[in-house]
């Protein structure tokens, strides 16, 4: 099933994309800094546009972007819709921005009627991606008074400058986020429902448009392990006297590699990577014994006990490593993000939405993460749906078809207009 791709939504849509891309572009891709300059400028492109299609729009003061009707002065709890605005470095355009400019599309829909839906709200939510301070959700869960303070402290990914100082330089108040002040609370959100690309291959090769987001995978993280070993000349230490800390590196991924294996096999959610992984620059030579790495951890999965026992196999396995090639490990501080359930209610309108317009509709765990998993986890009912992309995501081949995304839209609309 296609929609029409030269309606004015068409348009609309494409506007927004090629405004945001232009406010993060960034050879060979998207850049929109968490709490930086592409951000804010997407930002104020949404605003823009969102304004001129008779949208009221007001930013909190954690400088999240809200939209709404303005004719629509109901007092009870709304419904929001919304995504992310940042991206990673060189990334794509639709990651985020697709849910954003369907919450937008999804309001402007109910201009004039806004009694035809619940009170309703788009929201464009900040520093979503964890790839500039090691810390994902970092919008939404201050949103909800439940950022950490010691994530003010977190530093940039190329060393300079803070989160919180990255924050300041927009006029947030640190103080009241590191007091874990909250702008919402559960009892004042209805839903929260959330668009977004799928981002890996499932969608594209089994010929789905759409997908209904049934949970949301958590993850644990360390930003930085050091395995530190021995410097030494390449030709004049034997094996049995090496401290080789990439051999000592190889050797701990490859034993989590083989539990990884194992615990799939006995059915369980998992999934690991070393997306880092480097030895000094400055020492780099090819008769030198690496003396030390530093590499990331990530373990992802559905279940909190299964994170948490990869995560005890991987400790054991260091001690092992450790004695073995006499080198030692150093963990950074461990990060945690818990996995989420997509709710069950939620998940029955927009099945029985997509019955009544037509559209086929299967079902889907999310392997990334999104901010929908904080709303969820913090009481609020919250709901996904994935739309079909090709070429994966986090890189600037995102391929996001416009009907597609207006099926997405088109689902939302229906979904909410039925309460």
């Amino acid at each position: 099933m296609t929609a029409p791709v030269f309606t004015a939504d068409a348009r609309l849509a494409e506007r927004i994309f090629a405004e945001a891309a232009e406010a993060g572009r960034d050879a060979p891709g998207i850049s929109r800094e968490s709490f930086g300059p592409g951000e804010e400028k997407a930002l104020r492109a949404i605003e823009r546009i969102a304004t001129e299609n008779g949208l009221f729009c007001e930013f909190d003061a954690y400088r999240n972007l809200w939209m709404r009707l303005p004719e629509d002065a109901r007092a009870e709890p709304p419904v929001v819709i919304g995504s992310h605005l940042d991206s990673v470095p060189h990334g794509g355009n639709f990651d985020g921005l697709a849910g954003v400019a369907a919450a937008a599309m999804v309001l402007a829909r109910f201009r004039g009627r806004a009694h035809e839906a619940p009170p309703l709200r788009a929201l464009a939510l900040r520093g979503e991606e964890s790839a500039w301070y090691g810390k994902a959700y970092i919008g939404s869960l201050a949103l909800l008074g439940l950022l950490p303070q010691s994530a003010l402290a977190l530093p940039h990914r190329d060393g300079h400058g803070t989160l919180g100082e990255a924050m300041a330089r927009l006029g947030i108040d640190t103080a009241a986020i590191a007091a874990g002040k909250p702008l919402i609370g559960k009892d004042d959100v209805a839903a929260y429902l959330e668009l977004h690309i799928e981002q890996g291959p499932v969608m594209v090769a089994r010929g789905w448009p759409l997908a209904l987001v049934t949970g949301i995978r958590g993850n644990l993280r360390h930003t930085t392990v050091h395995c530190i070993g021995e410097a030494g000349h390449s030709g004049a230490v034997p094996r049995w006297l090496r401290k080789d800390a990439v051999l000592a590196t190889a050797d701990l991924l490859s034993r989590m590699d083989e539990h990884w294996r194992v615990l799939l096999q006995m059915g369980m959610d998992l999934v690991m990577t070393a997306g880092i992984c480097t030895t000094p620059p400055e020492s780099h030579a090819v008769s030198v014994i690496p003396g030390e790495t530093r590499f990331s951890l990530e373990i992802r999965s559905q279940d909190a006990a299964t994170m948490q026992r990869f995560y005890e196999l991987t400790r054991e396995e260091c001690r092992a490593v450790e004695k073995a090639r006499g080198v030692s490990f150093v963990f950074d501080d461990r990060i945690d993000t818990a996995p989420a359930v997509m709710d069950a209610a939620w998940m029955a309108r927009l099945d029985a939405a997509a019955g009544r317009v037509g559209m086929p509709l299967e079902r889907t765990p999310s392997g990334a993460g999104h901010d929908a998993a904080v709303f969820a986890n913090a009481g609020i009912p919250s709901a996904m749906v994935f739309v079909r992309n090709a070429h994966g995501s986090h890189n600037p081949r995102e391929a996001m078809e416009i009907a597609d995304f207006l099926l997405g839209v088109d689902l939302l609309t229906e979904a909410v207009r039925t309460l």
